[in-house]
């Protein structure tokens, strides 16, 4: 395993004081729409068939303002300990977790969209140093996708899911990671099927929550539970619900304006998201933190990263080659409440060797974040059987 390069540079956050209190005047003079049509009290999911409620809004965006500590998130990034790298040309931002045990393995870990490094913070250092001493230990890398958060914002076509995955190679080979296993979820789950597809000389294998079979599969045989899956999978893109993916593919910089320009209009794009894909009855903040979806948002914002982060979506909308076959071991998990669930027949289509399969009882789209302790265990646990697959 080679040494690391002198390519890869320390870095840190700090976002300027003239920043943040250009987004709180931004927020105090803040202009809003009137009230949904659709107005229930609380608790009703169907208080969001129109997106955001008014009053939820209101609330978020007086404690963005008043209440709400950025430089808290920013010192917990600089301890886990932050670098930017340039690979073909384009500044990479990635988190780097050593662990204190030798026999750790490297692990990447891929966020998606409307996510970021943020997903992953408050479980680095437990799958870094487990307090269990028999539990599998990685040293941990996050980077941040082209366009997302510190890393630069492509000028040019062409960074979609294939090159982030050929440049995530390059980045571990610089850390000394010669191989590696990857976990992914969203477009991160996309890329880890690309790593894991296209680099078997050094990805050892995946754990993924965002498994895509090749297109065209028929339902026949499938179960009752995995057909509902498919139709709900189907409906979604299908639906009004999927406006927004078509909106990012399909003018991405039309959106970029008010996402860049908003910071209110940012938070609605992305709060809608994590109300919608997670399981919960009423509002995200049954399982999340108030103060981890503003640490995600307001990461886009002082990066003025909306709209390029959208490109993901130009970039790679129905990208995924469907000739692509996993060879290496993989570890897949379905949460009950993702927007995209693939059965394991139409899975097994494309990974060839799933070492374990699991559908919680609980969890939907951000896992790290809903249910932190059941998505490092179950993480623990996947990479735990693609590396016995090895030996």
């Amino acid at each position: 395993m080679s040494g690391p390069t002198s390519d890869v540079q320390a870095f840190e956050a700090h976002a300027s004081d003239a920043d943040l209190d250009d987004l709180r005047a931004r927020l105090a003079a803040v202009r809003l729409p009137e009230a949904e049509t659709v107005y229930r009290p609380v608790p009703d999911p169907r208080r969001w068939d129109q997106g955001v409620p008014l009053a939820d809004l209101v609330d978020l965006v007086n404690y963005w303002r008043t209440g709400y500590d950025w430089r808290s998130f920013e010192e917990r990034l600089n301890r886990i300990g932050q670098f930017r790298t340039t690979i073909d040309g384009l500044g990479i931002h990635f988190l780097h977790r050593r662990s204190a045990r030798a026999e750790a393995t490297p692990l990447i870990l891929t966020h998606g969209w409307p996510g970021s490094i943020a997903e992953f913070v408050d479980v680095v250092d437990e799958l870094a140093d487990p307090e269990d001493a028999d539990a599998p230990a990685f040293h941990v890398v996050v980077p941040s996708l082209p366009g997302f958060g510190y890393s630069d914002r492509p000028a040019t076509t062409g960074w979609g899911t294939e090159k982030t995955a050929a440049a995530w190679v390059e980045l571990m080979g610089r850390l000394g990671y010669r191989t590696f296993v990857a976990h992914g979820g969203d477009w991160g789950g996309n890329i880890t099927t690309v790593l894991g597809g296209r680099f078997p000389a050094h990805v050892l294998g995946i754990h993924t929550t965002f498994a895509e079979g090749p297109p065209g599969l028929a339902t026949d045989g499938l179960t009752a539970v995995e057909r509902r899956w498919t139709e709900e999978t189907r409906d979604f893109y299908e639906g009004p619900r999927g406006a927004y993916a078509k909106q990012q593919a399909a003018r991405p910089q039309t959106i970029g304006y008010s996402l860049v320009d908003s910071p209110v209009g940012l938070l609605a794009w992305i709060l809608d998201k994590f109300a919608e894909w997670s399981d919960t009855e009423d509002s995200p903040f049954e399982t999340m933190s108030r103060d981890r979806i503003l640490d995600d948002v307001t990461l886009y914002w002082l990066t003025r990263t909306g709209a390029s982060a959208a490109r993901i979506y130009y970039e790679s909308h129905n990208a995924l080659d469907p000739e692509l076959r996993v060879d290496v071991p993989s570890a897949i998990t379905i949460y009950p409440r993702d927007i995209e669930k693939c059965p394991r027949p139409w899975a097994q289509e494309r990974y060839r060797q799933i070492v374990r399969w699991r559908s919680p009882d609980v969890g939907g789209h951000f896992p790290s974040l809903e249910v932190p302790e059941l998505f490092v265990r179950d993480l623990r646990e996947g990479l735990a059987a693609v590396l016995a697959a090895h030996r």
